[in-house]
């Protein structure tokens, strides 16, 4: 990998394996990366405990040794251990899958309630800059406390987590927002595990989705244009608000 690879997600599909006798449950983690040429890649595959921030350190990390740079924005599910890695090694901003975490959000509300409630939330999602987006953000939290407190302190928590995306340029947010741009991919990868069932080693992990990845990223290096090139040029450190980045230590 040469060059600048603003936009890096990062997915985690459970396969059940067998480990000293017994079957465990494992994650496979998927990286796809966008650079700068428009181009995308699946830049790497890991096997490992998707809650402990040392395998993710370390994932990261071997990224980066193999000449992953530039990478402004993680887009993934929420992990245990995932945002502060992603701090410590690649000192960019963390995106929580907007998908993912409207429903954990919806769980807090009755099924009824669904419609209206996600209606409500998505006003925040169609401002047009990060400034107004936070506001209305907090404007439908303290709407919604009074009958559904539990949602509310979710929202106060997970404000910049879920609108970081906002904060970058507006040709490219369709695709920043969650992990749905992988989604093809991750489905093809859970259809011919589910054919295995248990794996019987990791090996047999990594060749079966390497092989899934080898066969889509060839496609991918002859379909059409992904994001506008132009806007890249609208990424600037300074652009970015602040309190969006990550600071935590280097390790």
């Amino acid at each position: 990998m040469t060059g600048d690879w603003p936009y890096l997600w990062l997915d985690a599909t459970y396969l059940k394996v067998r480990q000293g006798g017994r079957i465990v449950l494992v994650a496979a983690i998927i990286a796809v990366a966008a650079n700068t040429e428009d181009r995308r890649e699946i830049i790497g595959l890991g096997i490992g405990p998707s809650e402990a921030e040392t395998f993710w350190t370390e994932f990261l990390r071997s990224l980066k040794a193999r000449g992953l740079g530039g990478v402004r924005l993680v887009i993934s599910d929420a992990h245990t251990g995932l945002k502060a890695a992603i701090g410590r090694v690649l000192e960019a901003t963390w995106q929580r899958c907007r998908v993912h975490w409207m429903r954990n959000a919806l769980a807090h509300v009755s099924r009824g309630q669904h419609t209206v409630v996600a209606a409500a939330i998505r006003q925040a999602f169609d401002q047009p800059d990060r400034k107004h987006a936070g506001e209305t953000w907090r404007h439908v939290a303290e709407q919604l406390r009074a009958r559904w407190p539990k949602l509310a302190d979710l929202m106060d928590a997970s404000e910049h987590d879920v609108l970081a995306y906002l904060a970058f340029p507006r040709q490219h947010r369709t695709k920043l927002h969650s992990t749905n741009p992988i989604e093809r991919l991750n489905k093809e990868v859970k259809r011919r595990a589910d054919v295995v069932g248990i794996f019987p080693n990791e090996a047999s992990i990594l060749r079966l989705i390497g092989a899934v990845l080898f066969e889509q990223n060839d496609e991918w290096q002859t379909s059409s244009r992904y994001m506008m090139v132009e806007a890249f040029a609208q990424i600037d450190t300074e652009e970015i608000d602040p309190i969006l980045s990550i600071t935590t230590e280097a390790a």
